[in-house]
């Protein structure tokens, strides 16, 4: 990518145009050495062309930045190239469990070969001249870890998201108990991201198993206040339209009082104390009977000796 500027810019900003046209010209050696660098060399595995082909990329972004004189705005246009980039990169690297201290460390080390080249490119590496274009080239690499830190906080809060909804649907399994019976046991304090995966959980259930009776347990919920008692309605309505009659069983003497108290009424919701009910109520209504082992062992020896 050829980086082009204005007499005025080169005027008004000359360590920053030296760096640029520095960062162009040595594209090629920084990008070979960035490649051997940890945040490159963790993150491309497979080939250490990617890695290089990504070291070229920013190394291109860094002029184009420089070039524009904004050199500590992380907003400029010449990092929107290479942000994906980095967004995947940061991203590689929060899986494998890196932080962000750690990452910004990484982004750290990138800035002394760069520095490196830059000084050897003036015949007094410590000259005013030199020390200008290196403060520069200090900025400009202060403002990429500032955008690697940026997307790195954003990949996390991304993974994190995900990790959470995968949990939801982990803590909410739907269970079949019988033929067109299904259960959901519930464990743990209901808000309005979770009731939701419930709900979409139970009624795939009801599709998915042709369920005629679906079982929301809430033995394991600790509380029940009025948003709960909302969700659970939701669900048993939602239920029903599916076709399945819901039973909301697991109903503690504690949270029964809670919800007298609470005015709630539960009056159209069918409710039992426990999940055995539950599933007696739901095999009754099938005309299924289950008989205790010992009562039915006894019930068959009688049979055989008449």
């Amino acid at each position: 990518m050829q980086v082009s500027v204005s007499e005025e810019n080169a005027e008004q900003e000359p360590a920053a145009y030296q760096v640029s046209a520095f960062l162009e010209r040595r594209r090629e050696q920084i990008a070979q050495r960035w490649a051997d660098a940890a945040l490159f060399r963790t993150v491309f595995t497979v080939s250490r062309d990617e890695a290089v082909e990504a070291g070229r990329a920013v190394t291109a972004a860094l002029a184009a930045v420089a070039a524009s004189g904004r050199l500590d705005d992380v907003r400029a246009s010449g990092f929107e190239a290479v942000r994906d980039q980095l967004g995947r990169m940061a991203a590689s690297r929060a899986r494998t469990g890196s932080d962000p201290d750690g990452v910004a460390g990484e982004v750290a080390a990138l800035r002394e070969p760069v520095t490196e080249l830059l000084r050897a490119e003036f015949p007094e590496p410590y000259a005013p001249e030199a020390q200008e274009a290196v403060v520069a080239l200090t900025v400009l690499m202060g403002t990429l870890r500032l955008v690697v830190m940026e997307t790195t906080v954003s990949a996390g809060e991304e993974l994190i998201a995900r990790q959470r909804e995968q949990l939801h649907e982990v803590a909410t399994p739907v269970i079949k108990l019988w033929e067109s019976t299904v259960a959901v046991p519930l464990i743990g304090t209901l808000d309005s991201a979770r009731s939701q995966v419930v709900m979409e959980s139970l009624l795939d259930a009801i599709v998915a198993e042709r369920a005629r009776y679906a079982i929301l347990d809430i033995t394991g919920v600790p509380t029940v206040d009025s948003l709960v008692a909302q969700h659970l309605m939701k669900t048993v309505a939602a239920a029903r339209l599916m076709g399945a009659e819901c039973i909301v069983s697991g109903i503690r003497p504690a949270i029964a009082q809670t919800i007298v108290h609470l005015g709630i009424d539960l009056g159209t919701v069918l409710t039992r104390s426990s999940l055995e009910d539950a599933l007696a109520y739901a095999l009754s209504r099938q005309g299924v009977e289950i008989a205790p082992l010992r009562a039915a062992g006894a019930a068959a020896a009688d049979a055989g000796t008449r």
